[in-house]
């Protein structure tokens, strides 16, 4: 069978589509896993691609395809769709500055240009309907307006490569389709190029990204399945690092100092993409955040939680919370916490460890919490400084890059997140 993504189409209205064997009807993606799990017993889920391209229909809010939004569309998009690609290699689709100008973090690795050929160039009103925090937080407040909440996804990073390699970290970069395999061109060559739009996305502009981390019990099909359900997953840009991402209300500060943070997290609480109920009187919401560097990578600089949340005036917000840090630094008065350093030098591709920290472990607890209203919080993890993959090439080939190509970059993780149900008004 062919699988046809339509997302980043932005002059299409239809979902992913289907052809089944031997025809030539497609047929809905969602219409054929809810046939091939009743006619064969098996499990079925889809995992969409980062909806960065695709320009303001990746989630709906009002219409989709033509047609007004009703419990129907919410229940069959929160049933298949468990999961979701964050990053990838066009782009990383976690947040946009646009949309959260005071996320210093927020402008890594985007594509915001236009759809896949750039037939369609990007306008700032189509960001709030492509990005992974947009989403979660519109998703609050569909299901408090309609009573589902079709973008409870967990995450996932996928690197979206044609080329059948999984060579997705800076240094060991094979491209995302044959023509961006390395070369001595590359990072000069043209990925896309419109003359009608004037939309042109260098191939420099391509990511090293990512991965997929699963936490199953065993290393089995099964297990590994049931896990995805679960949403008990998390996104990396490349790097391996191990990250876990408790929430409860009763984590105490001495639980961080625990060598095994899943035995007191399971214990205690829910894991990444799982659900914590009303809040016991007097009670706010507390998350246990562990992250270990890639054994043979860089550093952590912090381990931050960004939250959103619907507030009693029907508004949505989001802040971000600077939770775990390596080092002496101390936020300050402003609350932003100062830079952890940068030691690339980026002429030979090399950076040290001298910075950051190998592990970060905390307990932390929600400062801004109200019983009443819902929220979501999940796990960023952002590493030192590194090289980026165009800094190898210009390295290893001896080439000059083009102006405001992007040479060094902190790449990071994305936790699923953790949803906080008030109680039923």
């Amino acid at each position: 069978m062919i699988f046809r993504d339509d997302a980043d189409k932005a002059s299409l209205v239809v979902p992913f589509t289907v052809y089944p064997p031997g025809s030539d009807n497609p047929v809905l993606l969602w219409e054929w896993m809810e046939a091939y799990e009743q006619k064969t017993g098996g499990s079925v889920l889809a995992i969409p691609h980062n909806g960065n391209l695709s320009n303001g229909i990746m989630f709906p809010v009002e219409e989709a395809f033509g047609k007004k939004i009703d419990q129907a569309y919410l229940q069959t998009r929160a049933k298949w769709e468990r999961l979701y690609e964050t990053t990838q290699t066009k782009g990383t689709g976690e947040a946009h500055p646009f949309l959260s100008p005071n996320d210093e973090f927020a402008a890594y690795e985007i594509w915001d240009k236009g759809n896949l050929d750039g037939s369609v160039a990007k306008t700032n009103d189509m960001l709030e309907y492509e990005y992974t925090r947009s989403a979660l937080k519109n998703g609050l407040k569909l299901g408090k307006e309609m009573g589902v909440n079709p973008y409870k996804f967990g995450l996932v990073g996928s690197s979206d490569s044609h080329t059948g390699l999984v060579a997705m970290e800076e240094d060991n970069f094979f491209g995302k389709t044959v023509p961006q395999e390395p070369s001595a061109e590359r990072m000069k060559a043209t990925f896309v190029s419109n003359p009608e739009t004037g939309v042109t996305i260098m191939d420099w502009e391509v990511g090293a990204s990512g991965y997929a981390a699963v936490w199953a019990e065993e290393n089995t099909r099964a297990s590994i399945w049931d896990a995805m359900q679960r949403r008990e997953t998390y996104a990396t840009t490349g790097p391996r690092m191990l990250v876990r991402f408790f929430g409860a209300f009763e984590f105490e500060a001495e639980d961080a100092v625990n060598r095994l943070p899943a035995a007191v997290g399971y214990a205690k609480g829910v894991p990444m993409g799982g659900d914590l109920g009303p809040a016991p009187e007097g009670k706010a919401p507390t998350f246990l955040v562990a992250a270990l560097k890639d054994p043979i990578g860089a550093n952590l600089d912090r381990y931050q939680i960004v939250k959103g949340w619907l507030d009693a005036d029907g508004n949505l917000q989001e802040k971000v919370y600077d939770v775990a840090w390596s080092g002496d630094r101390q936020p300050g008065p402003d609350g932003t916490l100062p830079s952890v350093g940068d030691t690339v030098d980026v002429a030979n591709a090399t950076w040290t460890n001298s910075i950051g920290s190998s592990e970060l472990i905390e307990v932390w607890e929600d400062p801004d919490f109200d019983p009443a209203e819902p929220a979501f919080y999940y796990g960023r993890v952002i590493e030192i400084p590194t090289p980026r993959w165009t800094a190898y090439d210009a390295k290893y080939y001896g080439t000059q890059p083009l102006d405001g190509t992007r040479m060094k970059l902190q790449e990071r993780a994305y936790t699923s997140p953790i949803w906080y149900n008030p109680p039923q008004q």
